[in-house]
């Protein structure tokens, strides 16, 4: 099964974001590894906006070693690669008009990309206002959606997928106060056959089943974990309660 197809086949599926800059001791990161591969969590993603790869190489590695969990590249920059993942999320920040983040990086890094035995995976990156000034934003220098304002969110999505992306990533931000509108979500849902992933202020059980009924395919938690990695424990118990229950979406 492809990374793609197992992101594809179900709702409510977890992904742990791990940031390199903030995963700079190799023991704790072991044990966040071990821990989340304990709740049974579905994905790790490895990124950040302003991280050096010999950062991304070495997390990568550290979790390959101890983990079989699918390890997601989810790059800020193009440099941000590692021939150990098992994807990249080959991401269009469409919800801008920065041609670096459309285009520029991923000329720069293409002819490499194309000699690793990576999945990658197309993925139209769309940034709503989360309530605060994010990194991501600050960096690529471009403007979140309002929140308010579905119907710019629902029409950048559409053309995304025509363009030909396979996934449509809706984020927040990190560390955002607000997490993406789940209204967003299942409209979304409604109107296009692509997988959802959707990430930034998402801090509680509740938030993670409310986008999991909204139809989000992969719901991507941070800085929760940062905080409070025994909200890992929370994540298990829902995890496994979802997996006891039928999926209507499959």
């Amino acid at each position: 099964m492809t990374v793609l197809e197992q992101i594809s086949k179900q709702t409510g599926q977890i992904a742990l974001l791990i940031d390199p800059e903030k995963s700079v001791d190799k023991s704790p990161l072991i044990e966040l590894v071990r821990k989340a591969d304990f709740a049974g969590i579905h994905f790790f993603f490895v990124g950040g906006s302003t991280v050096h790869r010999k950062d991304i190489e070495r997390v990568v590695s550290i979790i390959k070693q101890h983990s079989e969990i699918p390890v997601l590249l989810f790059p800020g920059a193009s440099h941000q690669l590692s021939a150990e993942a098992d994807a990249l999320l080959f991401l269009n920040l469409i919800s801008g008009r920065n041609p670096d983040f459309l285009i520029g990086h991923h000329v720069q890094c293409a002819e490499e990309v194309l000699g690793m035995n990576l999945e990658v995976i197309p993925t139209g990156y769309i940034l709503i206002d989360g309530g605060k000034l994010t990194s991501v934003a600050y960096v690529s220098q471009t403007t979140p959606i309002p929140r308010e304002q579905l119907s710019i969110a629902r029409q950048t999505a559409i053309a995304g997928h025509l363009m030909g992306q396979r996934l449509i990533y809706f984020d927040a931000g990190s560390g955002a106060n607000q997490h993406v509108p789940t209204a967003l979500v299942k409209e979304i849902k409604a109107t296009l056959p692509s997988p959802v992933i959707v990430g930034g202020g998402i801090r509680s059980v509740e938030a993670v089943s409310e986008m999991q009924q909204a139809g989000a395919n992969v719901i991507v938690i941070g800085n929760k974990i940062e905080e409070d990695i025994d909200f890992l424990l929370d994540l298990r118990s829902f995890i496994r309660n979802d997996a006891s229950m039928p999926n209507p979406n499959l």
